[in-house]
């Protein structure tokens, strides 16, 4: 008996990677849900509750499948930092991040199984204007929460992390498997 497609809900190539990389097949179909954060929403709340809804959305769509979805944010003392509009938007954000430690918070939801929460903190080293410029100059910035990518160039950035690095990219691979499993999916290595 074939198990029932696996969907994952959403348009990243990086979370398509990660999936990817673990031989588990799967289709896309990214969600187009408002990712506005709601007035006094936590960051918690606000990437559980977006999470949540992907997979909601695109599950209507594909009753009989297991649809996985997830939300990342970058939060610095509390504010959420979404993706930048513009090349001065993510230079105001870096510079913000330049020498700190920020939390990464990726949620993942699987439709109908429930949702994880992983938070991991990402220590920038003091990063100088010119640097700043030069990566902003790059592109990579300008369609990533907090305008950077840990698994590009923006690597350069990143002094430490502390926490699950899969989660900073965008899927949190351990948490993912465990929704699977609780949902009935079979895994590649089916260990269930």
């Amino acid at each position: 008996m074939t198990p029932p497609a696996l969907v994952l809900a959403s348009a990243s190539p990086r979370r398509r990677a990660l999936l990817a990389q673990l031989g588990i097949p799967f289709e896309i179909e990214p969600p187009h849900v408002d990712e506005t954060l709601l007035p006094g929403e936590r960051a918690e709340a606000y990437v559980l509750r977006l999470a949540r809804k992907k997979a909601e959305v695109v599950h209507a769509r594909h009753r009989n499948a297991t649809v996985l979805a997830a939300d990342t944010s970058v939060v610095l003392n509390g504010a959420v930092l979404g993706k930048p509009g513009t090349v001065d938007e993510a230079l105001q954000m870096l510079r913000g991040l330049s020498g700190r430690t920020h939390q990464v918070l990726t949620a993942v939801a699987v439709a109908g199984a429930g949702e994880r929460l992983v938070t991991a903190s990402v220590t920038f080293a003091p990063v100088s204007e010119a640097a700043l410029r030069w990566y902003v100059s790059t592109g990579e910035p300008m369609d990533k929460a907090g305008a950077y990518a840990v698994q590009g160039i923006g690597a350069f950035l990143v002094e430490r992390i502390e926490g699950s690095h899969s989660a900073v990219v965008g899927l949190p691979l351990v948490e993912t498997l465990e929704l699977l499993r609780e949902a009935g999916y079979t895994l590649p290595w089916n260990d269930r």
